[in-house]
């Protein structure tokens, strides 16, 4: 590690004020060298130079992405076209465990001065990371001299990708909770209608008589979530329906400060006890078994993210899917989603940050949205969104309008995709859905834990 240790002139200036971040800063970085040591096997000079300052090519292209599965195949095609076209840079790409594990490393190494030149975050990340002073601003005009103009891209993850009014991130998609069925299934229960489309299921009785229809012909459940050991995927269903009735944000602030509605809260609470007292809907089942309960043809519907479509394509059974049910009609629609996008870590240097060889690398990625599309995301990338291969492709482009619908987690340091807020909101979720808690006493309990976690102050 270089000497951080100024030469010594007279008069010597007095000493920086030791703020939190520059502590962090230094810590950090010492930290990060261990971390390289546990971490740099599986993946050579990549890491080596991103924790410990390893002088990189001038041609080199670090880039870190928490994808693996479906998904990572699906990048990793996405990249082999980049390199085909672009053979004079040295593209290197790391993958690291999703949710906070991946986020620490990508502070570590950006606290530390040694970052990817590009990275993949989800937006509902973005506030906490920029604010942060983590991420580099991307001004309108190197976006433009790479063809990465606003009207290029869907108009919510754009809106998302702005912090303080400024572009911080290119987003690459938007990804839903929605709502999977079985045809075979909705066939038999009358649910299709002359063109084999889903009959309309909106409203909060005809969801659960269509799910009351399902389970006749099942003889098991009407429709499945991951009702336990799942805290994000009881905060989704939350979160969409306490939007959906009319609630506004969990928390303000960037955190600091708890803004719930009591009110909106037990009642989206009581519509979640409903579909499992009802028996339309196992309150026993984590997530795994509930994509299972699906395609063994236990269960005629599924609540789930977009990203399970692969999971649910490869077991080969007749389905489909579309937008999350409008259960409240008085308020605008709502589903819970976030966007992955790719940001640039905030370098020590121009010359590291490379930012020419960056953005060409992200335009590179928009441009091969198709493939990304098939993994299940709705591409924010409007050539691709509104293409004719985009809309032949099924039943990944019959959500798509979910994504006008899209709610992004509330903005604070805690929030975000696999957080803490989702942790402790979805385990709160958890106890109305099976019965352990009224939705009166969970929403106040919900204010209880937001608080606490509120009163924290953030670590960067």
């Amino acid at each position: 590690m270089r000497d951080r240790i100024p030469p010594p002139s007279p008069p010597a200036p007095s000493p920086p004020v030791p703020t939190r971040r520059r502590v962090l800063r230094g810590g950090l970085a010492l930290g990060a060298a261990g971390a390289a040591a546990l971490t740099v096997g599986g993946c050579g000079s990549t890491l080596a130079q991103g924790f410990t300052g390893g002088a990189p090519s001038p041609s080199r292209l670090n880039f870190w992405n928490p994808f693996t599965g479906g998904d990572g195949e699906r990048m990793l095609a996405m990249q082999d076209v980049y390199r085909a076209a672009h053979r004079s840079t040295e593209l290197k790409s790391a993958t690291f465990l999703w949710g906070n594990p991946y986020y620490t490393k990508l502070t570590l190494a950006t606290l530390g001065d040694r970052p990817p030149q590009v990275a993949v975050v989800h937006l509902s990340k973005l506030p906490t990371l920029a604010e942060a002073g983590l991420l580099t601003e991307l001004h309108p005009d190197d976006l433009a001299r790479h063809g990465l103009t606003e009207d290029k891209f869907d108009a919510r993850p754009w809106r998302k990708s702005q912090f303080n009014g400024k572009p911080h991130a290119v987003p690459l998609d938007t990804h839903p909770f929605v709502l999977y069925f079985r045809t075979d299934i909705a066939e038999k229960a009358g649910l299709l209608d002359k063109q084999g489309q889903l009959v309309d299921v909106d409203g909060p009785d005809a969801f659960i008589d269509a799910l009351r229809a399902a389970k006749e012909v099942t003889g098991a459940w009407g429709g499945s979530i991951a009702s336990v050991k799942d805290a994000s995927m009881q905060f989704r269903i939350f979160w969409s329906l306490y939007r959906q009735v009319g609630g506004g944000d969990l928390v303000a602030d960037q955190g600091k400060r708890v803004v719930i509605d009591t009110a909106a809260a037990a009642e989206a609470l009581a519509y979640i006890r409903r579909l499992s007292q009802e028996k339309v809907i196992p309150a026993n089942t984590d997530g795994k078994g509930a994509i299972t309960l699906l395609t063994t043809g236990k269960a005629g519907f599924l609540m789930d993210g977009v990203w399970q479509a692969l999971a649910v394509q490869s077991a080969k059974v007749k389905f489909d899917m579309r937008p999350l049910p409008r259960i409240f009609k008085d308020a605008p629609y709502a589903c819970a989603a976030d966007s992955h996008a790719l940001v640039l870590p905030k370098a020590p240097s121009a010359k590291a940050q490379r930012l020419d060889l960056s953005l060409g690398f992200a335009a590179s990625m928009l441009h091969s949205s198709e493939l990304w599309a098939q993994g299940g995301h709705v591409p924010a990338w409007l050539p691709t969104q509104r293409s004719r291969a985009y809309k032949e492709l099924e039943p990944q482009s019959h959500y798509a309008t979910a994504a006008d619908g899209a709610v992004y987690d509330p903005a604070a340091w805690y929030g975000g995709a696999g957080g803490t807020m989702q942790t402790v909101v979805g385990d709160v979720v958890t106890t109305v859905f099976t019965g352990d808690a009224s939705p009166t006493a969970g929403a106040a309990r919900l204010r209880r834990e937001l608080q606490t976690l509120a009163s924290r102050p953030a670590p960067v």
